[in-house]
């Protein structure tokens, strides 16, 4: 998984960008997660707290994606993919959401943010 982070010059609003499919993280980082020092060390402290044993999961609800930790990986995932269908698809066929969903082991998904709190704290 690899990921670069920027600043728009423009509106000041820092931006991540993940490699194909994981861009769902890098929207999550951007949208959910964002600037917000107080949020990332409060994610910060759950993935210790699984790597401690401390608890088995943990999830956190945004306004558009979900994060859901385990002792072994991250997956986050738009909201909308917990609806139901109403429509059945023809045999065969599925949607497409593999820009909607995305899986990374739990040392990966740390270190991408320690290093994402990094860039917003030298950015403030």
């Amino acid at each position: 998984m690899e990921y670069e982070f920027r600043r728009n010059s423009l509106t000041g609003t820092f931006l991540a960008c993940f490699s194909m499919d994981h861009e769902v993280m890098g929207q999550w980082f951007t949208e959910e997660l964002a600037a917000d020092p107080a949020k990332i060390a409060q994610v910060l402290a759950k993935v210790a707290e699984l790597q401690a044993g401390k608890r088995d999961a943990w999830q956190l609800i945004g306004a558009d994606l979900t994060l859901e930790l385990d002792r072994e990986q991250a997956r986050v995932y738009a909201n909308v993919l917990g609806f139901e269908q109403e429509y059945e698809l023809e045999e065969a066929m599925s949607l497409y959401d593999a820009e909607s969903e995305a899986y990374c082991g739990l040392e990966d998904f740390e270190q991408a943010l320690l290093s994402w709190q990094a860039f917003i704290l030298k950015g403030l």
